[in-house]
């Protein structure tokens, strides 16, 4: 047909173009996908992009040093992330004491001492009270000014947890003082190298007395113990005659002479010239090394049932008191009608048992003031017994606590092993009508009587 129309020799020639066409598509489709293949235009976007893409790449030479200066970019973050992550910073770096030591140099050759002696203290507080009324020393008829102090090492735990805990025993410290209406005082210095581990507390309390004149009471409490009864008021006008109050029993201190019979992990101590003078006799079996060894054989031979270990404070008290009943053992109440301490060991496993019959305001085995976590160590690389099980009944008796100050605020934890808490209480539009089971919002006992106007 073609043929007839254009000729043989016509349609020889448009075959002919056409194959010579064809090829030269090819070829130039060929040209396109190697150019984008080598150059890097092949973004397989519009013709636009390709042309931008392949004069980019044409213009990179001037640039030959930009992998270079990228390297550089990706050292230099790695290395602020690294100076940016705690968890491989060597605290150890910001640790550090300085040398010289204490500015203040004892005679080796004196005996060692507190402090001046000082013997006319009530005098002197007396007349300060006199000078400052507004800073009384009883809040209330029977209800006596107390600053409860506790403290740990100017140094992180050794261990990675034990932080935790801390903080979660000074906040526990805390809710009782603040429903209770007690003052807190939280020591991290260590006033006399000399009176380092059991010792450190003396001249902290010495200090605090004559600083705090307005104090009746001092409640020294170990960093290790928590209140877990926050309904209970301590009895003050049981001591309007005693100084020294500690967890304890007279048969087991005076008679049997044993180095368990009272503890030091909590007392409460009155801010006056007898317990001054206590402090002083307490004292001298304290400084570390010779003086302290020989002590401690002293007081194992003494004391029934003690181990062979340096002189502690809590040995210590039970041979003055032992030896010198006559001295001081008329200011000296030794309590056991409450747990001013409480050996966890027999208390954390019955947390379900005083919940399901008992009740908070107790104080006493039913439902204890304190749960004292003694031997346990959690600042420390090793305690006397099984880390795990410390630190479960360490966050029971801490939850236990808890508990009574969230069901204030409608919670509670879901369990004594949890963290997590749940509403126990529907949210009113008269919050103010609404009452705390436990009555701790506005506490009788924490009430202050204002002086009646003339």
């Amino acid at each position: 047909m073609l043929e007839r129309c254009f000729g043989v020799r016509r349609v020889r020639q448009i075959q002919r173009a056409a194959r010579h066409g064809t090829v030269t598509f090819l070829c130039l489709f060929m040209t396109v996908v190697v150019l984008r293949g080598t150059i890097g235009a092949g973004k397989f976007g519009t013709p636009e992009q390709d042309f931008n893409d392949i004069r980019e790449r044409f213009y990179s030479h001037n640039r030959r040093v930009e992998p270079h200066r990228v390297l550089e970019e990706v050292e230099t973050t790695t290395k602020t992330t690294d100076a940016n992550n705690y968890a491989t910073f060597d605290i150890s770096k910001i640790l550090k004491d300085e040398e010289g030591g204490d500015e203040w140099k004892k005679d080796p050759n004196a005996p060692y001492s507190l402090g001046p002696k000082i013997s006319d203290w009530d005098a002197q507080r007396g007349e300060w009270l006199k000078q400052n009324p507004n800073f009384p020393n009883f809040l209330g008829p029977t209800k006596p000014r107390v600053l409860l102090v506790t403290g740990s090492s100017p140094k992180p735990c050794e261990n990675p947890v034990g932080d935790h805990y801390l903080l979660k025993s000074i906040k526990n410290k805390i809710d009782y003082c603040r429903l209770h209406g007690i003052e807190i005082f939280y020591n991290m210095a260590l006033l006399d190298a000399e009176m380092a581990g059991f010792w450190a507390k003396l001249p902290l309390i010495r200090k605090l007395l004559l600083s705090h004149p307005e104090v009746e009471f001092l409640w020294w409490m170990d960093s290790d113990a928590m209140f877990t009864d926050m309904a209970f008021e301590v009895p003050w006008e049981r001591y309007k005659n005693h100084n020294f109050v500690m967890h304890g029993w007279n048969e087991m201190v005076y008679d049997d002479h044993n180095w368990i019979g009272l503890n030091t992990g909590s007392f409460l101590l009155r801010n006056c010239q007898w317990s001054l003078d206590l402090l002083d006799a307490w004292a001298p079996m304290g400084p570390k090394g010779k003086i302290r060894d020989e002590a401690g054989k002293v007081l194992t031979k003494f004391l029934k049932g003690r181990p062979v270990f340096e002189a502690d404070d809590q040995s210590a008290m039970v041979y003055i008191l032992a030896t010198g009943r006559e001295t001081w053992g008329e200011k000296v109440y030794l309590e056991n009608h409450y747990y001013l301490h409480g050996y966890w060991g027999i208390l954390v496993d019955r947390y379900e048992e005083m919940i399901e019959n008992y009740h908070p305001g107790l104080g006493d085995h039913r439902w204890p003031l304190v749960t004292h976590f003694v031997g346990c160590k959690p600042c420390g690389k090793f305690g006397d017994y099984p880390v795990e099980r410390c630190l479960k009944q360490m966050d029971r008796a801490y939850n236990f606590g808890d508990n009574q100050v969230l069901q204030m605020y409608g919670f509670t934890h879901r369990s004594l092993a949890s963290r997590r808490v749940k509403r126990v209480r529907n949210e009113s539009s008269t919050p103010l009508q609404v009452k705390d089971e436990l009555g701790l919002l506005h506490p009788a006992f924490k009430a202050i009587k204002l002086p009646s106007s003339s």
